[in-house]
């Protein structure tokens, strides 16, 4: 074998047991063998590995940020504006805040979502679950940085979710078989709901009409059946609960303005004149007297839909759609109160409340459903006339009128008693309630700790972490108030290390008090979706390692 073959084979053998990088194999064979072959089209972003997951980290904190100012007692209220500039709310709910955020970042979009869950499920604690899941993540950036494996972090905050889920379980105490203690948690969780809303100052004033508006239903959770009417002038506190339904409309002209023992209709059909109403289409008549024709066959019409619904034999006619001054006059003449207009969903409301069923065609009258209601009259509330329909077939319904400066402060009124409306009803529901100002949340992490200590590898690390996370709530609470959080905090754990799990922050006084004396309870339900939602929103946004964004469809010439 000469020289030079003797070379080729020693050079060949080299080349195999070397490891080729990808700029060799560029210059050696050209683009054949280069970072694998493009299946992504023009325009599609691929961010992966490091890149990908600092982007998903640094969107779900921003949205965590956004919204911790306005934690607790003390947070700070939001203007959110429309694109125009005309519309405007002020606002400390992190529920309303959220949905009004338009963002890009896809980690950012799953705390939103996140949110908007747990305000559907439980109705408050929005801001908590959002600002817990940020912090996870803000824990999870540091173990990464560290080189921990995001599985390794996983599985510790799913140990730490469960030792924390199981503590406060523990801490839960229920006093349903006492009603007048259970009335007395109820009051105290509507008092700590409404305590960072902008009604804090009358929250006593609210949280009794709350609690006395939701056990009217006799263990109902039907929230249809509790009616929110706003209307400006006068002040908070002189909102009220009133017996029955309150429907913001006015009766027709020359119609009776109190019916007894009414039998009501709940309609959804056009009572306007039958016009011909396909879209481009004439009629085409060739003298005055076939307009007369067209016009008496089109009053003939609405008169037989008149009489088909008087035979029903009811004494008041609610229509969701208009109603003209012919059929107007026909229910006028009938003695009947006719009502126009309603919005839909007043008129679902009050069609659970008489049980009745909405109907929108009368071929067989006396098969409709018709509500009952001992009387409807029209009452005054402020300068303002409306309908109320007291004694209706499920006596638990009641209407809550706000009064207010303006529609702003109406608005914000109204979401502060929905949200503390639905933590009642999750209550009623969940009799379970658990000490607030951070008492939980610093039990939790002590007993996250406790059970670190006890686990042997890197997952020890994420369970301290999570521990670590649990304590920015009580210290983003302390923040928003303008007092020493750290000092605060530091206090608040050497007494449950005690045992004084009752301990929280009492942020009126900037100390650290005991909570079953101040009153400072909250849901169980809420506190424990919140815990459950955070971890498993941060769960998901770790375990991403790459963000595809496809390109934007190409309109075809």
């Amino acid at each position: 074998m000469c020289i030079r073959d003797r070379w080729y084979q020693r050079r060949v053998r080299g080349l195999e047991q070397s490891t080729m990088s990808t700029s060799d194999k560029a210059r050696l064979f050209g683009n054949k063998f280069t970072t694998g072959a493009d299946i992504m089209a023009d325009g599609t972003e691929d961010h992966k590995g490091d890149v990908a997951r600092l982007q998903s980290f640094i969107g779900a904190i921003a949205i965590a940020d956004l919204v911790k100012s306005t934690m607790g007692p003390m947070g700070m209220d939001k203007i959110l504006l429309s694109t125009t500039g005309k519309e405007m709310k002020v606002t400390n709910d992190g529920a309303t805040i959220l949905k009004s955020v338009v963002v890009d970042n896809p980690a950012a979009n799953v705390l939103i979502n996140m949110s908007k869950v747990q305000d559907e499920e439980v109705g408050d604690g929005t801001t908590s679950v959002t600002v817990l899941a940020g912090e996870f993540l803000r824990e999870a950036e540091k173990l990464i940085n560290a080189k921990i494996h995001p599985q390794t972090i996983i599985a510790g905050f799913r140990q730490a979710t469960e030792v924390a889920k199981k503590r406060l379980i523990d801490m839960a105490m229920d006093n349903s078989k006492d009603t007048a203690k259970f009335r007395a948690d109820l009051i105290n969780i509507a008092k700590t709901t409404l305590s960072s809303k902008v009604v804090q100052h009358d929250r006593e004033f609210f949280a009794e009409l709350c609690v006395d508006a939701v056990l009217r239903l006799d263990g109902s959770t039907n929230l249809d059946q509790i009616q929110i009417v706003k209307k400006a002038g006068g002040t908070l506190h002189d909102s009220y609960l009133e017996q029955g339904f309150i429907l913001d409309k006015k009766i027709g002209v020359g119609q009776p303005k109190r019916i007894e023992n009414a039998k009501i209709m709940v309609a959804n059909t056009a009572m306007d004149a039958d016009k011909i109403k396909i879209f481009g289409a004439r009629v085409r008549v060739n003298s005055i007297g076939e307009v007369a024709k067209l016009e008496a066959a089109e009053k003939a019409k609405m008169k037989a839909k008149c009489d088909s619904i008087l035979e029903s034999g009811l004494s008041v006619f609610i229509n969701r759609q208009l109603i003209y001054n012919y059929p107007e006059q026909q229910f006028a003449d009938a003695g009947v109160m006719a009502i126009e207009h309603a919005d839909f969903d007043g008129i679902e409301r009050l069609a659970s409340c008489l049980d009745a069923e909405i109907a929108s065609t009368f071929t067989d009258p006396k098969g409709i459903k018709l509500g009952t209601c001992e009387l409807v009259e029209e009452v005054m509330i402020g300068e303002d006339r409306v309908l109320r329909f007291s004694g209706v077939a499920k006596g638990a319904a009641c209407t809550m009128v706000l009064r207010g400066a303006n529609g702003a402060l109406l608005d914000e009124a109204e979401r502060s008693i929905h949200d503390a409306l639905c933590v009642l009803m999750t209550t009623v529901r969940e009799h379970r309630s658990v000490y607030g100002g951070g008492a939980c949340e610093i039990s939790m992490a002590q007993a996250v700790e406790a059970s670190a200590a006890d686990i042997a590898g890197k997952a020890a690390l994420a369970m301290k972490g999570f521990a670590v996370a649990l304590r920015a709530i009580p210290h983003a609470v302390a923040d928003n108030g303008g007092y020493d959080s750290a000092a605060m905090v530091t206090i608040l754990e050497s007494e449950h290390a005690k045992g004084n799990y009752q301990m929280g922050l009492d942020m009126l006084n900037g100390v650290v008090g005991d909570m079953a004396e101040l009153g400072i309870m909250e849901s169980f339900r809420s506190k424990e979706q919140s815990l459950l939602s955070a971890a498993e929103a941060a769960e998901m946004i770790i375990r991403v390692d790459n963000i595809v964004k496809a390109a934007p469809r190409q309109r075809q010439q």
